[in-house]
């Protein structure tokens, strides 16, 4: 299961996504503090006007002291005597949360964003792919085939196109059998389904035989063909998302 789901039935442009876990009042507080700083309201190094805050959004003082620990924890904000709560340096901010990031896509990424991210891709996938083709089990082979027969079916529907990608690139992480790699879908998995939102460029190649080749050297337990067929792979998705 990812952390983000695309809908059955909406646009690329209307792609949902899994809210913060918290309930009721204590997520929207989060949720609404969070877009406050994303969405510059409060910029990197402002203090927070917590009585304004409550009043905006319509939450006890307990509450929003609890909105405030979680965004601390996340690495977005800080408090120190005398100066009170404030927004820590965007360096700072845990991209590598699933909240956090979730939250700047959400706000808008600049190109680059998705250059550094496509970076930390070629780091990971090829060699995940390259452990998948040693440790990979029939349940592992069996979900990477259906997400293939799911790209297929999915012709030109932008929406099933990401659902599918998804699929596979959750598909190939875990097969892997690498705990931390695993992990990282929470990084791969949303970007995937943002930059899907921007459609792919025009003339753009049929990315099933690119996803087929990592699977038969995943099969074949082709160490090396497996590394080197997801560099091509990532090669491709950035021919068609330049």
């Amino acid at each position: 299961m990812t952390d983000v789901e695309v809908g059955p039935s909406e646009g690329v442009h209307h792609v949902s996504e899994a809210a913060y876990i918290g309930r009721g009042v204590h997520r929207t507080a989060v949720e609404g503090l969070a877009l406050k700083i994303f969405d510059g309201t409060y910029d990197e190094g402002d203090t927070l006007e917590l009585p304004a805050l409550m009043a905006e959004l319509g939450v006890s003082q307990t509450v929003l002291r609890e909105a405030v620990k979680v965004l601390t924890a996340k690495g977005l904000l800080d408090a120190r005597q005398k100066r009170g709560t404030f927004v820590r340096p965007r360096a700072d901010w845990n991209l590598l949360d699933s909240d956090v990031l979730r939250w700047k896509l959400a706000a808008g990424a600049p190109h680059d964003f998705f250059a550094d991210v496509l970076e930390l891709r070629r780091a990971i996938e090829p060699a995940a792919a390259s452990l998948a083709a040693e440790h990979r089990t029939d349940e592992d082979l069996a979900a990477l085939d259906d997400a293939l027969d799911a790209m297929r079916a999915a012709g030109s529907d932008p929406v099933l196109a990401v659902r599918a990608d998804t699929s596979f690139h959750t598909a190939l992480l875990s097969a892997s059998h690498n705990r931390f790699f695993v992990q990282l879908r929470r990084v791969i998995v949303p970007a995937l389904v943002a930059r899907g939102r921007h459609g792919r460029a025009h003339g753009q190649e049929d990315p099933v035989p690119a996803h087929a080749e990592v699977v038969r050297c995943v099969r074949e337990g082709d160490v090396d063909g497996a590394y080197m067929a997801v560099l091509e792979l990532l090669d491709l998705s950035l021919r068609d998302h330049p």
